[in-house]
């Protein structure tokens, strides 16, 4: 491709201020709205999941509308705990060993999903052991709306001009702000229509097509496979942390090397349901 047809093959970034509006001395970021629409979202479809006995074991949602309410202050403590507690211990530990205050300087660097994930599941298995619910069903529930947080995440990502793609001659690459005078795969976007969309209706579809919910853990388990092999799939696009690279082979990542186990985890959690579904 000559030069000329690949300027003009870009696609101009978007000029939108990464602070949604200010009111006063608060900023308010789209990344924080991000947050907020991805709860509130899942809050209100869970609702409706919730409300059709008929899609869980017994024709009996063990789950209420209560205790929707009560766990979104738990799952938000535990994405956020675990997002930027992950972040730490998974890309930027050697930093944080040299300064531990930097652990919590949010400003220089952000939150990590596979700790904001490990984060929600103690939450939800914390939350169901207290209330009293079964824990597979509350993981269940929890899947099936995870998507929206990583629909909005993601875009806002994008909005940010962080966590870009490699270099690349597409015609939908974009120049970043922060990313040099490269043209590069908007990789967030690519993350954004799998781990969000493409996973939010496919789930939806076992959920209310398939009756999955009825077999405890199924649902979970779709999820993490699904997100896991969206994940590596992207990482094939998305460039690698600067501070780590590449960690072998000239293409594996801490994205992929996270993803990996959630793999085999997801399959797992498939198959055990139709084990202890099909057994006598």
């Amino acid at each position: 491709m000559t030069d000329s047809l690949k300027l003009l093959a870009l696609m101009p970034f978007p000029d939108i201020d990464p602070v949604a509006f200010s009111l006063g001395p608060l900023a308010v970021h789209w990344y924080g709205l991000a947050y907020v629409a991805g709860i509130v979202c899942g809050w209100l479809y869970a609702r409706q999941i919730v409300k059709q006995d008929s899609l869980w074991p017994g024709n009996r949602s063990p789950i209420t509308l209560a205790h929707l309410d009560d766990f979104l202050v738990w799952v938000a403590i535990g994405i956020v705990l675990g997002g930027r507690l992950g972040y730490v211990l998974f890309y930027d530990f050697a930093a944080v060993s040299q300064n531990p205050v930097r652990a919590i300087e949010i400003w220089n660097g952000g939150m990590s999903f596979h700790g904001g994930f490990i984060g929600a599941v103690t939450a939800i298995i914390l939350f169901a052991r207290r209330n009293g619910i079964p824990v597979l069903s509350m993981l269940d529930i929890i899947a099936a709306v995870v998507p929206f947080g990583l629909l909005f995440g993601r875009i806002a990502n994008f909005i940010n001009g962080e966590l870009w793609g490699r270099i690349a001659e597409v015609p939908w690459a974009v120049v970043f702000p922060t990313g040099g005078p490269f043209a590069r795969h908007p990789s967030q976007l690519y993350e954004a229509a799998l781990e969000g969309l493409l996973l939010l209706v496919a789930l939806g579809a076992l959920v209310f097509l398939a009756k999955a919910l009825k077999r405890p853990g199924f649902v979970s388990g779709a999820f993490v496979f699904g997100y896991a092999l969206s994940r590596i799939f992207v990482e094939f696009f998305r460039e690698p942390d600067a501070q780590l690279g590449y960690l072998a082979f000239g293409w594996l990542t801490m994205g992929m090397l996270l993803s990996l186990p959630m793999v085999g985890l997801g399959l797992w959690l498939m198959l055990r349901t139709r084990v202890s579904t099909t057994s006598p």
